[in-house]
């Protein structure tokens, strides 16, 4: 689990992406020749802890070992940390070296192609907003209050959902420009759940993760400011 010239960015795409609760691994730091940095995952999170080595031996918090060896048994055997924080992982599962890495970045999708003849300024109004975000989330029943996996798109100001991504046809096309508020949602049993509000009715959306819930939030209430912003524009040049 100790992994040579990993940087702190990647350290948590990989926990994150491929880890659980608890995953962990060594890395070294990317502030100090003689730092070291353990890297843990905790609650959709993860969190670092330097160790030092001072040359003959290695601090760990209030603890110090005299070798490697020392420093691996003693996570193997006391493996929970408290943090400056309060936040207390367990290192449950070391995340090995030998592994296939997932990959940490998404691919880039182009949704429109750029049609010769035209300047810059012809194609940026019927370019496709670059706030576009597609991917599965569980959505709660309108009537019987049962969860299911839907594929959604969110494009310009509609968020539209499917049956699964192979769907031509979606099920329902939401009109953003008629959603009042996006917000974490805390009243369901499941949990990374938030919510878009309606005049009829609230939609109420569960993530895989709170990170991948809180991309969908962040993105959903961008876009809602930008229908406002766009709104008073528009009502400021209509009074004028």
């Amino acid at each position: 689990w100790y992994h040579d010239n990993l940087t702190r960015h990647t350290a948590e795409a990989l926990l994150l992406s491929n880890g659980q609760d608890g995953s962990y691994l060594l890395r070294k730091s990317n502030e100090r020749e003689d730092l070291y940095s353990l890297s843990v995952r905790g609650k959709d999170s993860v969190k670092h802890f330097h160790v030092e080595h001072t040359g003959t031996s290695f601090k760990f918090g209030f603890n110090e070992f005299s070798s490697l060896k020392e420093l691996v048994m003693h996570f193997a055997n006391e493996p929970l940390i408290g943090s400056e924080t309060g936040t207390l992982i367990v290192l449950k599962h070391p995340y090995p070296r030998q592994v296939e890495e997932p990959s940490i970045y998404e691919s880039v999708r182009v949704h429109t192609a750029m049609q010769t003849g035209r300047t810059e300024s012809d194609l940026v109004p019927n370019a496709p907003s670059l706030g576009t975000k597609e991917g599965y989330l569980i959505k709660q029943g309108k009537i019987v209050k049962n969860w299911k996996t839907r594929w959604f798109t969110l494009h310009r100001n509609e968020l539209k959902y499917f049956k699964d991504q192979t769907a031509t046809e979606p099920i329902r096309a939401l009109d953003l420009t008629e959603c009042s508020a996006v917000q974490f949602d805390y009243s369901q049993e499941r949990v990374n759940c938030f919510c878009l509000v309606f005049p009829l009715r609230t939609y109420y959306l569960c993530a895989k993760t709170g990170i991948e819930a809180d991309e969908w939030i962040k993105i959903l209430r961008w876009k809602l400011s930008q229908i406002r912003k766009q709104l008073e524009e528009r009502n400021a040049t209509l009074s004028s």
